[in-house]
């Protein structure tokens, strides 16, 4: 067992989201690995737990992978959608807040936006692992 406080845990600035062969910077993003996915240090063979903090404003712009993931909103208001992966239009955006989740499954096109101006949103995301 390994325990220890997850503000220790180094934060890392969200850069190029890829999408479509394109890249779209996502704005005000960190990202914290509590687990890692694989077989890391912290023996994680099968999923990867991320803290996420988005900044006032901040965006994850549409993207997709081939892994699912299951959010849940800690703190703040994020805007959250799906796309149709041959248009890209918009089928279902909802606005979620702190207790809400989000499931996403692989290859779904998504993005979420921060809805605040001023105040930051923390979510968990959890990720399941390919090729163990």
């Amino acid at each position: 067992m390994k325990a220890m406080q997850a503000s220790l845990v180094e934060e890392v600035k969200v850069g190029a989201v890829p999408y479509k062969g394109l890249s779209s910077n996502a704005k005000d993003v960190v990202v914290q690995w509590l687990s890692k996915v694989g077989r890391d240090a912290q023996g994680a063979p099968t999923y990867g737990l991320r803290l996420f903090t988005v900044g006032p404003d901040g965006e994850i712009p549409t993207h997709n992978h081939a892994y699912e993931q299951t959010m849940y909103i800690i703190s703040g208001q994020f805007e959250c959608w799906a796309a149709d992966p041959n248009t890209d239009e918009i089928l279902n955006k909802r606005i979620c807040g702190a207790g809400d989740m989000v499931y996403v499954p692989g290859m779904e096109p998504h993005g979420m936006r921060n809805t605040s101006a001023a105040e930051p949103g923390q979510f968990l995301c959890c990720i399941c692992t390919l090729g163990v």
